[in-house]
C-alpha cells in the first residue's frame, strides 16, 4: 500500500505546448523585517501599543506603553523603540500583567484570560511618539 508517499510512482512532468505562456508564481512582497544588532526580530519584541484609559492619561507626559514578549529584556526593548519609532529612551520599566478569571458571557462558565508583560517607555520632555 502506498498511502502515505512511499512507493507511489512518479507522475511525469506535462509536455509545453507551442505557444502556451508559461505559468508564473505569484510571490507576495514580504514587509521588511528590521533587525535589530543583536540578530532579533524587532517587530516581535514591541508586540502592539497597550491602548487603555490609563496609558493614554500619563501619555501626556511623555510615556509609552506597549506589549512585550515574554522573555524580551529591557536592552532589547530600547534597542526596538530606537529602530522603530527613532527616538532614545529615557527610562524603561517592565511589568508582570497578571492572568484573571473571567466569566463567559455565553455559558457562564470561569475561563482564564490570558497575562503577560507590558513595557512603560519613558522619553524625554517634548519627544512623542505616533501610535497606529
Amino acid at each position: 500500500m502506498a498511502l502515505f508517499g512511499r512507493n507511489k510512482k512518479q507522475a511525469t512532468p506535462a509536455k509545453k505546448e507551442k505557444g502556451a505562456a508559461p505559468a508564473v508564481k505569484a510571490v507576495a512582497a514580504q514587509a521588511p523585517v528590521s533587525m535589530g544588532t543583536s540578530g532579533k526580530d524587532l517587530g516581535r519584541i514591541l508586540r502592539n501599543p497597550r491602548i487603555t484609559e490609563k496609558a493614554t492619561s500619563v501619555q501626556a507626559m511623555s510615556v509609552y506603553t506597549f506589549d512585550i514578549a515574554p522573555r524580551a529584556t529591557k536592552r532589547e526593548i530600547i534597542e526596538a523603540v530606537r529602530t522603530l519609532y527613532r527616538v532614545t529612551p529615557r527610562k524603561v520599566a517592565v511589568v508582570p500583567v497578571p492572568k484573571k478569571v473571567r466569566r463567559s458571557a455565553r455559558t457562564g462558565k470561569p475561563g482564564i484570560s490570558a497575562g503577560g508583560r507590558k513595557a512603560y517607555v519613558y522619553l524625554k520632555a517634548g519627544e512623542t511618539i505616533t501610535i497606529h
